[in-house]
């Protein structure tokens, strides 16, 4: 194989695209959040009550990516003062089933009986 072949088969790896669209510390954690909660919405601030280890800064940046990647919906209401809530789109939701057999093989591989989500 050529460079520039290699280059573009490495371009077009699709878990290198996975990881750059939302394998960061934070995204996986907030579409769990957002699909566990009862009703499939939240406010900036319910979602950083649920990670309290994320600035707020960080959660911004995070959900602004998972918008831009449309995994998430991102609904402001004109009203003072503002309210904005996120919700799952039907990509994100589709993420759901994958995100929660990732959880089930961490809890069997790396937390037996200790973790409980």
């Amino acid at each position: 194989m050529q460079e520039k072949e290699i280059q573009e088969e490495y371009a077009m790896c699709p878990i290198r695209n996975v990881i750059s669209k939302f394998g960061d510390k934070w995204s996986l954690l907030v579409l769990y959040h957002l699909h566990k909660c009862g009703n499939g919405v939240m406010r900036f601030s319910e979602i950083q009550r649920q990670m309290t280890d994320c600035s707020q800064k960080m959660l911004s940046q995070t959900l602004k990516n998972l918008e831009k990647t449309q995994l998430i919906n991102r609904t402001v209401y004109p009203v003072v003062p503002p309210k904005v809530e996120y919700s799952l789109t039907e990509k994100g939701k589709s993420l759901v089933p994958i995100i929660d057999n990732l959880i089930n093989w961490a809890k069997d591989n790396f937390f037996r009986n200790t973790v409980s989500f």
